[in-house]
């Protein structure tokens, strides 16, 4: 049987009507998602994606759809264009946005009025009143999705605060890391039975300490927002490599998957992109 070389990694965040930045709409992630049916990819759980990086069999045409946050419109829009193709995602939560409350209306309901959706900036002003209901989801929504088989959830801290940045100390930052780490673990197990291995940095910042503070906690694969690098079979399952997708359609996001994961042009596109960093850097 053969086997993946490499998995690919996809970071989403909104999928939406509404234009800013990290937003798919949904016309184009519908063509996008009927374009890794149509081509013949198989969606991984995380765990599956853990059973790669072990060394396990894994379908050639493999990829991983993640998604960061936990907005509102991933339950409006996301969760029915992945049900309708039969697909799987993870999705990484801040459990400390997540509120309470009876379940919205989604896109497969027909009849139905849908939720306003707020844009990307109008979700992070959301953040910064305390006032985030009306963008982001409930843990009856995330209840529903799971059962439904579409998304399952992990971990992607309490708050999304970069601690980095507003601690005077390294201590009092990893002293706040850790109760991120406490208080998200504590909602993910009230909430669904359970925690996770799978962790997702805030913002992609992370450090050595961070590395060791995660693993400290359990956390075995930790994911970044860096895009250009592969994840191997029997790599390093601590600093898993994410794509981060553009508002654009099947026939691009299915060529930067195929070079995202060939053996010689992936390292080569890779290290061009690296090299084009630098120069603006």
């Amino acid at each position: 049987m053969k086997t993946a070389h490499c998995v690919p990694v996809v970071m989403y965040h909104h999928i939406s009507p509404e234009i800013g930045p990290i937003t798919t709409s949904p016309k184009n992630f519908d063509d996008q998602m009927k374009g890794l049916v149509d081509a013949g990819y198989s969606t991984l759980t995380c765990d599956e994606f853990a059973d790669f990086l072990a060394g396990k069999p894994t379908p050639p045409k493999s990829v991983l759809l993640t998604f960061d946050d936990g907005y509102l419109d991933n339950w409006v829009h996301a969760h029915p264009i992945l049900k309708k193709y039969g697909l799987r995602a993870s999705m990484f939560v801040v459990t400390g946005l997540i509120g309470d409350g009876p379940i919205r209306p989604c896109a497969e309901q027909d009849g139905v009025t849908l939720p306003r959706l707020p844009s990307h900036l109008e979700c992070r002003a959301l953040w910064t009143a305390g006032s985030t209901d009306s963008a982001m989801l409930r843990w009856s929504e995330i209840q529903a999705m799971r059962a439904a088989g579409t998304f399952e959830f992990h971990c992607h801290t309490y708050t999304h605060t970069r601690w980095d940045l507003v601690s005077k100390t390294r201590e009092e930052c990893l002293a706040h890391m850790r109760h991120e780490f406490e208080a998200s673990h504590a909602l993910l197990k009230e909430h669904l039975g359970g925690g996770s291995q799978h962790f997702c940095w805030p913002q992609g910042y992370f450090a050595d300490d961070y590395v060791n503070l995660a693993q400290a906690f359990g956390f075995r694969y930790l994911y970044t927002t860096q895009t250009h690098g592969q994840n191997l079979c029997a790599k390093n399952s601590t600093h898993i490599y994410r794509i981060s997708v553009k508002n654009r359609g099947a026939r691009w996001f299915l060529h930067r998957i195929w070079i995202a994961s060939h053996p010689v042009v992936g390292p080569l596109y890779n290290k061009w992109q690296s090299w084009k960093r630098k120069l603006r850097g």
